[in-house]
Order: C-alpha cells, then sequence, then structure tokens
C-alpha cells in the first residue's frame, strides 16, 4: 500500500522518472548530487519506498528533536554530531564491515548551500570498509532520478574526488545557483 502511494505521488503527482542502471549489492554507499533542496530529501524518501529499496541516510543531529527524531529513526537516519570529532567515519565502516548488509545514502556537499570543498566522509567510509559508491544525479530539469556509475575508491582522493564532482557536474538541482563543484 505503501509503495502504490508513493509511486504516485513521486512519479505521477511530481512527474519524476527513474534510470538507475547501476546493481545494487548487499553493501554499498549512495552519494546523492546535488543537494540543493529540502525536497531532495522528500524526493529521495519517496524513491526509496517507491522501489522498496531502503537506505540509512546521515543528516545532521539538528533534525532529531523530539518528536520528530524518533519518526527519521524509524525511517533510517542516523546523526551526525558535525561540532564534534567522534571518529564517524570509524564507527560507520565499521558497522558496515560487521552488518552482511549495508546500504546509506551520503549527500557529498554537506548543505543545500553552494560548497565547493565537498565533505569526504562517504568516500573514506567506502574505502575503510570496502565499499563501492553508486554516483546517484537527482536531476531536476529532467525530473530524473538517475545512476550511471559505481565508483569503487583507491586511496587516490583528489583524482577520486575530481572524477566524482565532474560526473555529477551534469546534474541539474531545483535550486541550481546552490550547487558548486
Amino acid at each position: 500500500m505503501i509503495q502504490k502511494i508513493c509511486r504516485t505521488l513521486l512519479y505521477s503527482w511530481m512527474g519524476f522518472s527513474t534510470d538507475f542502471t547501476e546493481e545494487k549489492p548487499n553493501k554499498f554507499i549512495l552519494a546523492l548530487a546535488p543537494h540543493t533542496s529540502n525536497w531532495d530529501f522528500i524526493v529521495g524518501l519517496l524513491y526509496s519506498y517507491a522501489e522498496d529499496f531502503h537506505c540509512n541516510f546521515l543528516m545532521k543531529k539538528e533534525w532529531f528533536f523530539w518528536p520528530i527524531g524518533s519518526f527519521m529513526r524509524s525511517i533510517g537516519g542516523i546523526p551526525v554530531y558535525r561540532d564534534k570529532k567522534m571518529k564517524t567515519t570509524d564507527v560507520i565502516a565499521n558497522q558496515a564491515r560487521q552488518m552482511p548488509k549495508f546500504r546509506i545514502c551520503i549527500t557529498p556537499e554537506g548543505t543545500r548551500s553552494a560548497n565547493p570543498e565537498w565533505k569526504r566522509g562517504f568516500y573514506y567510509i567506502a574505502l575503510k570498509a570496502n565499499l563501492p559508491i553508486l554516483l546517484c544525479g537527482l536531476d531536476y530539469k529532467q525530473k530524473k532520478i538517475i545512476c550511471h556509475r559505481t565508483f569503487v575508491p583507491t586511496g587516490d582522493i583528489d583524482k577520486e574526488m575530481k572524477e566524482i564532482k565532474e560526473y555529477f557536474s551534469q546534474f541539474k538541482g531545483k535550486h541550481p545557483h546552490k550547487f558548486a563543484i
């Protein structure tokens, strides 16, 4: 029932479609960009339920207040405490190694504002846990959710972050002026 409602909302009412050619292994990181609006979360959540493709996600801790915090956790939210040095990438990578199934969505920009200095946590988690990164573009101009590339990090972070940003440069966020690579 919930799947049908989410399909109707995302595909019929909002007019989105998908072009997801990559395999979805049991363990991966889904890097989603551009992230320029709170609507990105709604579209992503609708997609996950419409396609029965559940992923955990990282979100700043400020969204985890009562009573919304309980709801956010129930749908897969993991709070990020950005003001503390907590070795979050180590903790998440360790969880990924131990679990038989691990899927997490992370927005590399780390904010909805223009930020050419993308966060590298998603890359380090994938590297430490030996996970592939599915590069998923949210294109509002085409109204498509697109994933045509799986990326396996090697440790050459400067070179590979440039490649990742180049891949995402083809997509238009809801507010394109807030997307910077």
